[in-house]
C-alpha cells in the first residue's frame, strides 16, 4: 500500500507533536486530538508493522506540516482536511488500535482536558 501522506513522514517528531497539541487541542476539538493521539500510542507499539507507521507517521506529519490543502487559519474549515487526513489513518491502521492504546490515548486526554464527556469519543471509537 502506498503512502500518500509519506513526503509529510519527515515533518513529524515527537517533541513537535507534543509540543502543538495544546494549541491544537483548543482550535481542533477533543476528538481530532483523540484520533491523533490514538495513532501515536498505535505507533509506539512494537505489534504495530512497519507500514502502518509510516502511514501513521505521514498522517501526524501532515496534522503538523505548516503547509496543508486549507490553511488551519482559517476557523471551522480550516481543520476539515486535518480532520479528514487522520481519519484516513485511523481506519487504515485500525486493527493496531487496542483497549491499551485507547486507555493510553484517554489518560492524556484527562490530563489535558480534565473531566470530559465520553460520549465524544464514541464517534471515533465506532471508526475503530
Amino acid at each position: 500500500m502506498k503512502n500518500p501522506f509519506e513526503k509529510y513522514i519527515k515533518k513529524f517528531s515527537e517533541v513537535k507533536l507534543w509540543s502543538n497539541m495544546a494549541t491544537y487541542a483548543k482550535k481542533a476539538g477533543i476528538k481530532a486530538v483523540y484520533t491523533a493521539l490514538l495513532l501515536y500510542y498505535a505507533y509506539t507499539r512494537k505489534e504495530t508493522p512497519s507500514w502502518a507507521k509510516r502511514i501513521i507517521l505521514g498522517t501526524l506529519g501532515y496534522l503538523l506540516s505548516p503547509i496543508d490543502l486549507i490553511p488551519d487559519l482559517s476557523p471551522l474549515i480550516g481543520y476539515t482536511d486535518d480532520i479528514g487526513v487522520l481519519s484516513f489513518g485511523l481506519i487504515t491502521v485500525a486493527a493496531y488500535i487496542n483497549k491499551e492504546v485507547r486507555d493510553k490515548a484517554k489518560g492524556k486526554l484527562h490530563k489535558w482536558f480534565g473531566d470530559y464527556d465520553p460520549e465524544e469519543l464514541a464517534e471515533v471509537d465506532e471508526q475503530l
